[in-house]
């Protein structure tokens, strides 16, 4: 676990970061460069406004994207990080077929930050990094997870704001 969470906030932290929303909204940006005003709900058309209005909220807030004038929603230095955690994930994921061959890449990067939750938040007795989930995978497939693992534990380090649970937040 990084010195700097309690494991309260660790679960926070991923629960934000594996919300599909927030996904959805910072792998768009990366992708295609800001989203002009008012046009979220037209990129993101399969999310409700409500939905849309809150994971906005909750990114602005956590400092993950921001308003710039004239360009519209577009990600600060911290979100474009967040993306190159989440692409990194999803690499890792895609190469090992994990959780299944055929996935969406939503999913496929919630249940690969599952794996991550119980190595961030439990000390393990033998001081393995590997979580339980990670018994399940093939030794490469759980040696080549120590790479988005890092990238994880270095964002957070960086980033602790996004530890800090909201008022009402939920963006799942």
């Amino acid at each position: 676990m990084t010195a700097s969470f309690t494991a309260a906030e660790l679960r926070n932290a991923l629960a934000l970061l594996s919300s599909p929303g927030l996904i959805r909204l910072i792998t768009e940006i990366d992708d295609n460069g800001p989203i002009p005003p008012r046009r979220l709900a037209a990129t993101l058309p399969d999310l409700s406004s409500h939905h849309l209005r809150r994971t906005t909220h909750v990114a602005r807030a956590h400092g993950l994207a921001r308003v710039a004038p004239g360009a519209g929603l577009s990600l600060t230095d911290a979100g474009s990080e967040l993306a190159d955690v989440y692409d990194a994930t999803a690499r890792w994921a895609r190469r090992h077929a994990y959780p299944t061959r055929v996935c969406d890449f939503t999913t496929r990067l919630q249940h690969s930050l599952s794996l991550l939750v119980p190595a961030l938040v439990a000390d393990r007795a033998d001081g393995s990094p590997r979580s339980a989930g990670e018994e399940t995978l093939s030794a490469g497939a759980a040696t080549d997870l120590a790479h988005p693992r890092a990238l994880l534990l270095q964002w957070l380090d960086a980033n602790p704001q996004v530890a800090v649970l909201l008022e009402a937040e939920s963006v799942a």
